[in-house]
């Protein structure tokens, strides 16, 4: 393989180690100011889109030890890395193919911690409420049982008060 090739193969490799997820998608029909557009739509999660060849891709895996669709991808690659919510990052990418209507990024899987996922399987990831939100309802969670005891405990003084108050209004 020549240096040239080496070097690419080596950013590639950088990049799959930015995130513990990797999104492909199709790149074919996007635009400069498209790609541009997307950009600015991932920095705020810290992702990044990187157009790549599949040769220099398939290398890096194997490089890396990391499962690849059988009989590869057809059409042009890109890649989403970066960031630490890649539901998040699955919105962004499900929500800009969805405003080209069907025509730009089409998911085609992804790696999540070293797993193949399937285009389904992004699509459901996608679909996912942040890490945010998911800590604030499973916050939620644990806090329900305690708020039903301290009710529960203040239920038979509150009563109490409640009949005396009404003796007192007699």
């Amino acid at each position: 393989m020549r240096n040239e090739k080496k070097l690419l193969v080596k950013e590639i490799e950088k990049h799959l180690d930015k995130s513990s997820y990797v999104f492909f998608t199709d790149f074919r029909g996007v635009t400069v100011s498209d790609v541009a557009n997307l950009r600015q739509k991932l920095r705020p999660e810290n992702g990044e889109f990187h157009v790549v060849k599949k040769s220099l891709l398939k290398k890096a895996t194997e490089v890396k030890s990391l499962p690849m669709p059988e009989g590869g991808f057809e059409g042009q690659i890109a890649l989403v890395v970066g960031g630490k919510n890649p539901s998040g990052i699955a919105k962004l990418l499900k929500e800009f193919h969805k405003n080209s209507k069907g025509e730009k990024l089409a998911m085609r899987g992804g790696l999540l911690d070293s797993k193949l996922l399937s285009e389904q399987d992004v699509n459901m990831l996608s679909e996912l409420p942040g890490m945010d939100i998911l800590r604030a309802q499973f916050l939620a969670l644990l806090n329900t049982p305690a708020t039903k005891l301290v009710r529960t405990m203040n239920a038979v003084p509150q009563g109490m008060l409640n009949v005396l108050q009404a003796k007192a209004r007699l």
